[in-house]
C-alpha cells in the first residue's frame, strides 16, 4: 500500500472505538479528499471553514466529528446541524443515525418546517444529543422554550451558500445568540462568497481553511448541448431517454408548472415519472424521493429549489429541460451525477437565444458545445423500473426497524433476499422497495400478516 493510500484510511485517525466500527460497517475505505483534509482539525477541536461540492463526503466529516465527542450519556442537544431545506435535513439526519448506530442510546431529531410544531414539541419532551432541521423551525422551537441549547458543543452550518442564498441570514443570526460562546463551529459551503466569509468571521474562532476543488471537468461528466426549437423539447426529450435507457434520471425544469406537465407527459408516454416541486407537502415530497431513490420511477423532474439538497445515489443521467439560470446553478445541477468516482453524462436542450449562456456552461468545450446531434426516435418504450414501492402504516413511533419489514418479505411472504430493495421508516410509516415481478405476492401477504404483532395497512404507490 502507498504512503498516500495509507495517509487516506480511516483507520488512522483517533476515533472512539464505537465510531471505528460504525465505519468499517459503512464500508468506508478510504477518505475522500474533504474527509482527508478535515476530520484532522474537526477532531482536534478546531472550527474549519471547508469548500466542498455536492457529493464530496462532507456529511460523514462532520458527522464523526460531532458524535466524536458526543456524551451519550448526557441527554441534551450537543450538536445542532443547519441546513437549508427539508431533504438536506433529512439526508444529513440519515447519515449521522447511520454512524451513530453503534453509539449506545443516541438520539437524532430532524426538525424542519411544513409540518405542525406538536409533534415537534412532543419529540423535544426527550430531549436528541443530535438536532439537524432548517433555520426557520429551529428558531420557532427555541422561542417556544422547546430546544434548550446551552449544553451545546458542535454547531455546523451546512451548505452555508445555499442557507444565504434562500434568505436565512436572520434567523442563523439569531439561534446564535442562544448558543454557548465555548463552541465548535463548522461551516461547509461549495462556494466562498463575501456573505460566507463574512458569516465565518462572524461565528468562527481561527477557524482552519479547508478547500476541495468544486470544479467540475471532463473527467467527472461528459457534457452535451442540443439545439432545438421550443415545440421540439418534449420529442427532443423522449429521444434522449429512449437512447440511453437510464434507470434513473433527473430531469430539470425552470418553473414548477413546467415539472408537472413534463412529468405529466412522460407518464402519457408510459414513462414512471414523478415531479418535485415547491407546490407538493412534506409528505409527498418524502414519498417522491423515497420512490425515486428505491429505482421505482425511472425519471425525476424538478426545479432547483425543489432539488436543492438532493443525494441519490448512482444517478445515471442529467437532462437539462430547461437552461440553469447562471453557471452555478448548472454546476450544481449537472453535479448530481459523476459521483464516488463514477463517469457522469449531463445533457442539456438548448433554445436559440440561449446559445451564448450554453457556451458559457459548455467550459472548455465552448462554442464546439452546440455540435451534439439527437440520436434518431425509437419506437420502443422505456423499460419499467426494477421495483416497486409498498408503503406500510407504521413506522419508527411502532418500534418498527427495517430488518422486521425485510423477515416479513423474506419469510411469510417468500421473496428472495434479492426482491427487497432500500427500506425507509418515517415516524408514521415506512416504505420498501421490491422487485417488480414480487410485488403482488408481497402486497397479498402483507396484506394479511402481521409485522412484530402489528396489523398494519398496507398499499402499493
Amino acid at each position: 500500500m502507498s504512503h498516500h493510500a495509507r495517509m487516506n484510511n480511516f483507520d488512522i485517525l483517533e476515533l472512539i472505538a464505537p465510531l471505528k466500527v460504525a465505519v468499517a460497517q459503512a464500508n468506508y475505505l478510504t477518505m475522500t479528499p474533504i474527509q482527508a483534509a478535515s476530520l484532522p482539525p474537526i477532531l482536534a477541536g478546531r472550527d474549519v471553514i471547508g469548500q466542498a461540492k455536492t457529493g464530496s463526503g462532507k456529511t460523514a466529516a462532520f458527522a464523526l466529528g460531532l458524535l466524536n465527542r458526543l456524551d451519550p450519556a448526557l441527554v441534551s442537544v450537543q450538536a445542532l446541524i443547519l441546513s437549508p431545506t427539508r431533504e438536506l435535513a433529512t439526508q444529513v439526519s440519515n447519515e449521522v443515525r447511520k454512524l451513530a448506530a453503534a453509539l449506545p442510546n443516541v438520539k437524532v431529531l430532524t426538525l424542519c418546517g411544513g409540518v405542525s410544531l406538536r409533534p415537534h414539541l412532543q419529540s423535544l419532551k426527550h430531549l436528541p444529543q443530535v438536532v439537524v432541521g432548517t433555520p426557520g423551525r429551529i428558531l420557532e422551537l427555541i422561542e417556544a422554550a422547546a430546544l434548550p441549547l446551552d449544553k451545546l458543543q458542535t454547531l455546523v452550518l451546512d451548505e452555508a451558500d445555499r442557507l444565504l442564498d434562500m434568505g436565512f441570514a436572520d434567523e442563523v443570526r439569531a439561534i446564535l445568540k442562544h448558543l454557548p460562546a465555548t463552541r465548535q463551529t463548522l461551516l461547509f459551503s461549495a462556494t466562498y462568497p463575501d456573505a460566507v466569509r463574512r458569516l465565518s468571521r462572524d461565528i468562527q474562532r481561527d477557524p482552519m481553511e479547508v478547500t476541495v476543488s468544486s470544479t467540475l471537468t471532463e473527467d467527472d461528466i461528459e457534457q452535451r448541448f442540443y439545439e432545438v426549437a421550443a415545440e421540439q423539447k418534449f420529442a427532443a426529450l423522449m429521444r434522449l431517454l429512449n437512447q440511453h435507457e437510464a434507470g434513473s434520471v433527473a430531469v430539470f425544469c425552470a418553473q414548477r408548472v413546467d415539472a408537472r406537465a413534463v412529468a405529466d407527459q412522460l407518464r402519457k408516454q408510459g414513462v414512471v415519472a414523478l415531479a418535485l416541486h415547491g407546490d407538493l407537502d412534506q409528505r409527498e415530497r418524502d414519498e417522491v424521493l423515497v420512490r425515486f431513490a428505491n429505482r421505482s420511477a425511472t425519471v425525476l423532474v424538478a426545479t432547483d429549489l425543489a432539488a436543492r439538497g438532493l443525494d441519490i445515489q448512482h444517478l445515471d443521467l442529467v437532462i437539462n429541460y430547461d437552461l440553469a439560470s447562471d453557471a452555478d446553478a448548472h454546476l450544481h445541477r449537472i453535479g448530481r451525477t459523476g459521483r464516488a468516482g463514477r463517469k457522469g453524462l449531463a445533457l442539456s436542450l438548448v433554445m436559440p437565444h440561449e446559445n451564448a449562456r450554453a457556451v458559457l456552461f459548455a467550459g472548455p468545450i465552448g462554442e464546439g458545445a452546440l455540435a451534439s446531434k439527437l440520436p434518431s426516435p425509437k419506437p420502443a418504450p422505456l423499460p419499467a423500473p426494477a421495483f416497486v414501492t409498498l408503503q406500510i402504516d407504521g413506522g419508527r413511533s411502532d418500534k418498527l426497524r427495517a430488518g422486521d419489514i425485510l423477515g416479513a418479505l423474506t419469510g411469510s411472504a417468500g421473496l428472495p433476499g434479492d426482491g427487497v430493495g432500500k427500506i425507509d421508516i418515517f415516524p408514521t410509516r415506512s416504505y420498501v422497495a421490491v422487485a417488480r415481478d414480487h410485488a403482488d405476492a408481497a402486497l397479498r401477504s402483507l396484506g394479511t400478516a402481521r409485522i412484530k404483532n402489528l396489523k398494519l395497512r398496507v398499499r402499493r404507490l
